[in-house]
Parts: C-alpha cells; structure tokens; sequence
C-alpha cells in the first residue's frame, strides 16, 4: 500500500467529516492517536473538545445556540485499561462497556449501526489501541450504509498487530463533500507519523478546511510505560 501524504489528503478534501489517525512514532517509542470533527451547520460547528478524566468529550461552545444533541454530544476519546478507544460517537461507550465485559472490539460494535442521520447515514468510526509490556497493536472499524441504502450495514474492521515505526492509519467518515455526503470507502490510508506531538498536532490543523474545521485531539503514548500527553485544539476560545 502507497504511504499517502496526510498532509495532502486533508488539504485536497474540503470535508471529509470527521477523521481518526491511529500508528506508532518514527522512533518506535509512542502510540499515537489523532481526532478531528469538521462541520458545516451551525449545529455542528457549535462545539468544543474538553478534558474528561483520562478521555475527552465535546461540549457545546455556546449552550444557547445547541439544538439536537444527540450525534454531536458525546466522549470521543476514554481510556479502559491499557486500551484508548477514540470513535467518532457515543459508541465509544459501547465499546467501553462490551470491552470491560470480555467482548472483542469487533463483537462489543454489533449492536451498533450507522448514524440515523438520512440521507447522509453518518459511518460510525472507530478505533482501539493496546498498549502493554512495551506492544502496541490496533484496530480500526467503520459501519456504513450499503451504498446509501440505510436497509443493511456493512460492518469493516481492520487490525494491525506489532504496529510499524513510522507508520500509521487514517479513516474518516466522508469520502469527500456533497448532498447527500458520500461514506468513505476502501481501507483506512497508510500514512507517516512525526516523533513530535506538537509538529503532528500543527500539520493536521494547518492541512483542515478552514471553514469547516471544528476541534483536534492528539495523544502520545510512551510504549513502555504507558505515560501519555495530549494536545486539544479547538476554533472556537
């Protein structure tokens, strides 16, 4: 598979929704994750990323002007263990809580399905990082209408095991702008991850759409001693 440049792909995709970066440090030393929501109604746009224990939630920049907050109030990132689930919905609670009761990542997302948000039917996006005794493995998972078509779900997961320095992987919900929104297709990209959290941090918010970019989560992961820092950024102060 072609090493894409991340920093291309975001720069010539003026929305691709919401995304999630998951692979290992050029140094072999970190686990890394990366979560960026993007939105185009005000609704959407209305929305802060904010610290809850060892996670993150989103909460609304402005409660006076939030109206539905059913798909855009939820905890993207949270911490079970050695494993950091970041997904882009409250299935982040259902893995949580399939994971803490010995389900796989794959069986804990059977209940689960695409956003009921016709006619786009939003993919719910997911991955879960394993980090223990100096190992890092992931997974990443997308559920999506057949080709729009809300009357069946088609379930993709992908695993990596021994995760690669220097590489990582990038899904996101939209393959690109449209009306109705078009579900991202194929295998999540094979990209480059920098030793710097901050450099990382910059190149995702730099390479968003400016219009349509909303908040950015990144971490690191020390491998051996599962330490970790993080870096929010949020357009809306």
């Amino acid at each position: 598979m072609e090493m894409l440049s991340l920093e291309k792909e975001l720069k010539e995709n003026s929305y691709p929704g919401r995304g999630i970066v998951i692979g290992r440090s050029a140094d072999g030393k970190k686990a890394v994750t990366a979560y960026f929501i993007m939105g185009r109604s005000e609704n959407s746009r209305n929305r802060v990323f904010v610290e809850d224990g060892e996670g993150i939630r989103t909460q609304a920049f402005d409660p006076s002007k939030l109206t539905d907050p059913s798909l855009i109030i939820y905890a993207p990132v949270r911490v079970l263990g050695n494993k950091t689930i970041v997904t882009n919905g409250d299935q982040t609670d259902t893995i949580y809580e399939g994971m803490d009761h010995q389900l796989t990542f794959e069986q804990s997302l059977r209940s689960r399905e695409f956003e009921p948000d016709g006619p786009n039917y939003t993919p719910r996006i997911s991955g879960v990082m394993h980090v223990e005794n100096g190992k890092f493995n992931y997974a990443m998972s997308i559920l999506k209408s057949n080709n729009g078509n809300p009357d069946a779900c088609n379930r993709y997961t992908f695993a990596y095991e021994n995760a690669i320095a220097g590489e990582g992987h990038f899904i996101h919900t939209y393959k690109c702008d449209g009306n109705p929104l078009p579900s991202f297709e194929g295998e999540p990209k094979l990209v480059a991850i920098p030793d710097d959290m901050d450099e990382f941090a910059e190149l995702l918010w730099n390479s968003l759409n400016e219009d349509n970019k909303v908040s950015l989560f990144v971490r690191y992961i020390d491998i051996e001693t599962g330490k970790y820092e993080s870096k929010i950024i949020n357009k809306n102060k």
